[in-house]
C-alpha cells in the first residue's frame, strides 16, 4: 500500500511539473502529461491482473476521450460554475488521437516497470 501511495504521489508531482515547465518539445509539454494523467487512472484502479487493470483505464480514458467530441466539457469550460468549469478541464476539451497514443504509452510503460503491479 505504502509503494501504491508513493507511485501515485510521483506520478501526480511529476503531472503538475509538465503541465508548468515548458521546454518547446511537444512530447514533452503536450504528451507527457497526457501520459502520466493514464498512468494515474491505472494506479488508482483496484488491485488485478496487470492486463485487465491496463485494459480497463485504457477503456476509461477512450471514453473520456470520445466524450470530448460532443462537446459538452468545451460547454462546462464555459460554465460561471467553479466546480463545473473544473471538471470540464479535467475532462478535456479536444478530441485527439495523440492523446490516446500517449494514454496507451503511458498505461504501457507503467505496467513494464516496478510500479505496474501495485
Amino acid at each position: 500500500m505504502k509503494q501504491r501511495l508513493l507511485a501515485i504521489a510521483l506520478v501526480i508531482a511529476a503531472g503538475l511539473l509538465s503541465r508548468t515547465v515548458h521546454t518547446g518539445w511537444i512530447l514533452i509539454d503536450k504528451y507527457l502529461g497526457d501520459a502520466l494523467y493514464a498512468a494515474l487512472i491505472y494506479l488508482l484502479l483496484p488491485a488485478q491482473p496487470v492486463a485487465r487493470r491496463a485494459a480497463i483505464a485504457m477503456a476509461i480514458l477512450t471514453g473520456i476521450e470520445l466524450f470530448q467530441l460532443t462537446d459538452i466539457p468545451r460547454q462546462m469550460v464555459g460554465s460561471s460554475y467553479r466546480s463545473i468549469r473544473g471538471v470540464g478541464r479535467l475532462l478535456g476539451t479536444t478530441f485527439g488521437w495523440g492523446d490516446l497514443a500517449a494514454y496507451a504509452t503511458g498505461i504501457a510503460v507503467l505496467t513494464r516497470s516496478r510500479f505496474g503491479i501495485l
